[in-house]
C-alpha cells in the first residue's frame, strides 16, 4: 500500500538523480512511490535512467515510474504532473540534486498524522557539489505568512504535503522557473494560520553554483514577480519586500 508519492524533477546531473534516488529507496518507511518526471528536451539520459532504476538489483523497482515531458516546462510544473498523477495520502517533493536522511519519510509521516496537518517541513543541511556539509538551516516550531514574507525558510526537499488539500484548493506551483516554491508557500499560508516542521536536518540541500537558484539577476526579477504578479502588492510594496528578502537572504549566507 502506498501512502506518500515522492515527486522527482530531472533535468541533468545524472549522478546526483542516483544518489536522490538511492536515498529514497533506503528509506526506513516503506509505503511509497517514486515519480521522475523527465524534463530535458535531450533525451540522452533517459534510457541511461532507466537501465539504472529497473535493473535486477532494485528490489523496489515496481514502486518507479518515469514520465516524460515532450519539452522542457520547468521543475514547477513537472511538479504539478507528479501531483496530478498521485493517488497516495501524502506527496513529498525532492530535488534530483538532493538527498535524504534514511528516517526522513518515517518521521515526517508520523509527525503529520500526529498533528493532523496538510502540510510539513523540516530542517536540513547546506551541502556542496562534493556531499560536503557548508551550512545548516534550522528553523521554527510553526512559521507564519509574516514570517516567510520576510524570509523564505522553507527547502523543497523538505516539504510534505497532503494530496487531496493540494487539490481540494487548487494549489498548484506557479509556472516561473525559481520561487516557484515560494509562491505556493505564501498561497497556502493565507489559507492556513501556520506550516509546522520538525526541527531535525533530515534533507541535505546541495547548493551548486550552476543552479538556477544561484542565477542573481532570474531570482531579483522572479523576486519581484512573486510579490507583484502572485501576492497581487502594488510596485512600491513589491520593491520593499524584495529588498527585504534579499537582505535577509545575505544575512542567513554570511
Amino acid at each position: 500500500m502506498c501512502e506518500v508519492t515522492v515527486i522527482i524533477p530531472y533535468k541533468d546531473n545524472l549522478n546526483y538523480l542516483f544518489k536522490a534516488i538511492n536515498s529514497v529507496l533506503f528509506q526506513s518507511y516503506k509505503k511509497f512511490e517514486i515519480r521522475i518526471i523527465y524534463d530535458n528536451d535531450d533525451k540522452k539520459d533517459l534510457n541511461l535512467i532507466k537501465r539504472y532504476v529497473f535493473s535486477k538489483n532494485f528490489r523496489r523497482k515496481f514502486q518507479i515510474k518515469i514520465f516524460v515531458n515532450k519539452k522542457n516546462i520547468g521543475a514547477g510544473r513537472s511538479r504539478n504532473i507528479g501531483i496530478k498523477l498521485s493517488k497516495a495520502k501524502y506527496i513529498a517533493f525532492l530535488d534530483s540534486d538532493d538527498v535524504w536522511h534514511k528516517d526522513k519519510l518515517k518521521l515526517q509521516t508520523i509527525f503529520m498524522k500526529k498533528h493532523n496537518i496538510p502540510i510539513s517541513h523540516t530542517a536540513f543541511n547546506i551541502i556542496d557539489k562534493f556531499g560536503k556539509k557548508i551550512n545548516e538551516r534550522k528553523l521554527k516550531k510553526k512559521l507564519y505568512y509574516n514570517d516567510i514574507l520576510n524570509s523564505c525558510d522553507i527547502g523543497l526537499s523538505t516539504v510534505m504535503i497532503n494530496r487531496n488539500f493540494l487539490k481540494k484548493n487548487n494549489f498548484w506551483f506557479p509556472s516561473i522557473k525559481t520561487k516557484e516554491d515560494y509562491v505556493l508557500w505564501l498561497k497556502i499560508l493565507k489559507k492556513i494560520e501556520y506550516i509546522m516542521g520538525i526541527n531535525k536536518k533530515l534533507t541535505n540541500y546541495r547548493k551548486l553554483d550552476k543552479s538556477l537558484s544561484s542565477n542573481r539577476i532570474l531570482s531579483l526579477v522572479n523576486g519581484y514577480k512573486v510579490y507583484k504578479n502572485y501576492m497581487k502588492m502594488g510596485h512600491l510594496e513589491s520593491v520593499i519586500r524584495l529588498i527585504i528578502l534579499s537582505i535577509n537572504y545575505l544575512k542567513k549566507i554570511n
